[in-house]
């Protein structure tokens, strides 16, 4: 017999979790940049000496990815983001400008709603923490439910760390009690001032329509272009390596290969002998089958699985030691369902004549799924690069490195992150790698530099009814002028 009811409990335990983050938060407020720089640092060190008992948690709870991969992507996004932004000023006077007389000062936003995905539990927690905090916020989590036990153990090492450091450990905390009417009353509370949204694509769609200003990100299904200058040998292995890596639950990672026409045989001969395995007809229309729900949706059965258990799952037979299955595909939208993202070491492959209508396919795959996030390309050709990225609509151009490492910042200069914004045409609220910049407000002393008889001075001449602007100093080459004379002087 039920004795209380689950959802009263969870949303009662929300508004205690955001009464304390909003007194943590405002204690916060009151340190130096030294005094949260420590808090952060301490986090840092916390998630590193725990990443691989963290990583080994996720692991089991989940069933997801790669424990040893888990394991970089918990020092990733502890230390890697530590040692980003350790310098950055996010406290009080950050800049200043002395000829415009302009100051701007940064002001927390207070106490943010994170959500906390099951491919990336414990990392992006640890990665959440330290953006907030050095940002002069608390943060709340809701935790997803699959990965619920190792957000919680995350949580519980952040807050001792942040003890350490003599912070207010109420700074990071957790729902234990995960439901829906809970993350719902977290996202719509009062004293929430912003929601940083990492999840499915119905999560961050509630998290937009919550009333509560929200950072969100959507699906990745970024085209991995080999352009014939490649070398090709590399290039296929930072796409194996990235699409494997942690068994493709980055949503950064490669969705997708095309290369020119000419190049097919090439590039499939490399990427057989690298691990790859290339379905037949037969086999592409039973795994497509199964990738996706009736709705549309990606089967959560083939999230962060290995090759092999993938195959099994779909019942088709590959070659012992495949690393990656591979379709060749001609369609992208519905009916075709290996151009959609595809969390798992799932390839679909695409050739066309030239570098044009291979560009053009990849604004079509981005345009159908994975708008504003990632493409990449391997490539020794500057201008091709230059050609991709006025092109490609996505936030992030990846060139000659593992997508999935590229993207968030850990083989790039990116910004290390696992909130990745898709712009406004992937609607999300940005288009950066979400650090602690993106978690606060900035607010601007502006001294006067001038007087209103000064305005009018400045104002075109509108005697005539027609208003002329008025010649500039700084609009006159000078040295024409001068030369202008001299001419002048010489021919008299």
């Amino acid at each position: 017999m039920q004795l209380y009811d689950k959802d009263l409990l969870s949303v009662q335990e929300v508004r205690e979790l955001v009464e304390k983050a909003k007194t943590a938060q405002e204690e916060l407020s009151k340190k130096s940049q030294k005094e949260v720089d420590a808090i952060v640092k301490s986090i840092a060190y916390a998630g590193v000496r725990n990443a691989k008992r963290l990583a080994k948690m996720a692991h089991e709870e989940t069933g997801f990815g790669v424990e040893a991969d888990k394991v970089i992507k918990n020092v990733f996004a502890s230390n890697g983001v530590y040692e980003h932004i350790k310098d950055m000023k996010t406290i009080g006077e950050i800049s200043r400008d002395e000829q415009r007389k302009v100051r701007t000062l940064a002001v927390p936003v207070g106490v943010i709603a994170g959500l906390i995905p099951s491919t990336n539990p414990t990392s992006t927690a640890l990665y959440k923490s330290e953006i907030a905090i050095k940002a002069g916020n608390a943060i709340v989590f809701s935790p997803h439910p699959n990965a619920r036990n190792c957000i919680l153990e995350t949580v519980k090492a952040i807050r001792q760390a942040i003890a350490e450091a003599g912070g207010n450990e109420d700074l990071v905390s957790c729902i234990t009690i995960p439901t829906l009417q809970a993350t719902d009353n977290l996202m719509r509370h009062a004293d929430i001032s912003m929601i940083l949204a990492t999840g499915g694509s119905a999560m961050v769609r509630a998290a937009y329509s919550s009333g509560t200003p929200a950072i969100g990100v959507g699906p990745g299904n970024g085209p991995a272009y080999i352009e014939k200058t490649a070398d090709l040998p590399l290039a296929v292995k930072r796409i194996m390596d990235s699409k494997t890596f942690d068994n493709g639950t980055i949503c950064a990672s490669e969705q997708s290969v095309v290369c020119d026409e000419g190049m097919e045989a090439a590039v499939r001969a490399e990427m057989e002998r690298q691990g790859a395995y290339f379905l037949d007809p037969e086999q592409i229309k039973k795994l497509g089958a199964f990738i996706l729900r009736s709705n549309g949706t990606m089967n959560p059965m083939i999230v962060g699985k290995d090759a092999q258990t993938i195959a099994d799952l779909a019942g088709i037979e590959i070659p012992k030691g495949t690393r990656v299955l591979v379709a060749k595909e001609t369609g992208i939208g519905r009916g075709h369902p290996y151009s959609n993202e595809k969390l798992a070491p799932i390839l679909a492959f695409y050739t066309a004549p030239s570098y044009v209508e291979i560009c053009e396919l990849c604004q079509e795959i981005l345009h159908y799924e994975g708008a504003g996030h990632t493409f990449s390309m391997h490539t020794k050709d500057q201008s091709m690069v230059d050609y991709f990225a006025k092109r490609i609509p996505a936030s992030r151009i990846i060139v000659n490195t593992p997508s999935a490492l590229g993207g968030i910042g850990g083989t790039t200069g990116l910004m290390p992150a696992l909130t990745l914004g898709c712009g406004a045409i992937g609607g999300s609220a940005t288009s950066e790698n979400v650090g602690p910049m993106n978690l606060l407000n900035t607010r601007y002393v502006a001294e006067g530099i001038c007087e209103i008889e000064d305005i009018k001075a400045d104002l075109p001449d509108c005697t005539e009814g027609v208003c002329k602007p008025q010649p500039k100093y700084d609009d006159i080459d000078i040295e024409a002028v001068v030369n202008e004379i001299i001419k002048r002087l010489r021919s008299a």
